[in-house]
């Protein structure tokens, strides 16, 4: 029970998300493990998938570039440029090309301006100082008695939510147009292939849902004792 106080308020929400963010994190990589040593019926590389579907979209200027780490794919839109990991770039997997698919969406979002992607970019910045500043707001809060500074956190808190929530349909945007191109354009294959691309993206997608639940979690937790302090 002590520990629980010290999480405050929603201590235990914030336990019960913790250990589901876990659980869906054990279930991306099992099923990034499996779908990531299975060939793809085309063969194809990450690297040649995601440059297949840019040259599709028209975007022939954005080059697909191979980075160091596991998992670590993303689309920079300010450099303009698809990034995919050493898993992704050069593997002809079902996993790698599910992958490098998804981050071309993204590319593909910024082309068509998507105005989920628009508002997350212009929130990115000024929301990671905040994000940084929070938890440090609501210490010094708690430790002088200041309610106000509390409050403070709790916006900071809140407007990082927000941040989670306009990610959500970004996140599975991108796995939809993923999903159309591989299938439309045969390069999964089809069959259990095709599937396997779907459950992949569908993984990686309940991270984000996890995300999302675990700053709404800080948010009420942080919310509960600005309230329990006024």
């Amino acid at each position: 029970m002590d520990f629980l106080a010290f999480l405050g308020p929603y201590g235990p929400l914030i336990l019960l998300v913790f250990v589901a963010s876990m659980l869906i994190q054990g279930y991306l990589s099992r099923t990034y493990r499996k779908w990531g040593n299975i060939r793809n019926p085309r063969n194809l590389t990450g690297a040649e998938v995601a440059r297949m579907m840019l040259d599709d979209n028209g975007l022939r200027h954005i080059p697909v570039e191979a980075v160091p780490g596991h998992l670590s794919d993303h689309y920079d839109p300010i450099k303009k440029a698809v990034r995919l990991s050493e898993s992704t770039y050069g593997v002809p997997s079902v996993g790698a090309i599910a992958v490098a698919a998804h981050e071309v969406g993204h590319a593909v979002q910024d082309k068509v301006r998507m105005p989920a992607l628009v508002l997350r970019g212009h929130m990115a910045v000024p929301l990671s100082i905040g994000m940084n500043l929070a938890p440090w707001m609501v210490m010094l809060g708690l430790l002088i008695q200041a309610t106000g500074l509390i409050w403070v956190g709790a916006v900071l808190f809140g407007a990082a939510l927000l941040f989670h929530l306009v990610t959500l349909p970004v996140e599975f945007d991108a796995s939809r147009r993923a999903l159309v191109y591989l299938r439309e354009r045969g390069v999964s294959g089809g069959g259990e292939a095709q599937a396997g691309a779907q459950q992949v993206l569908t993984a990686a997608a309940l991270t984000y849902v996890a995300g999302f639940a675990m700053a709404l979690a800080q948010f009420l937790n942080i919310l509960g004792l600005a309230r329990s302090n006024d």
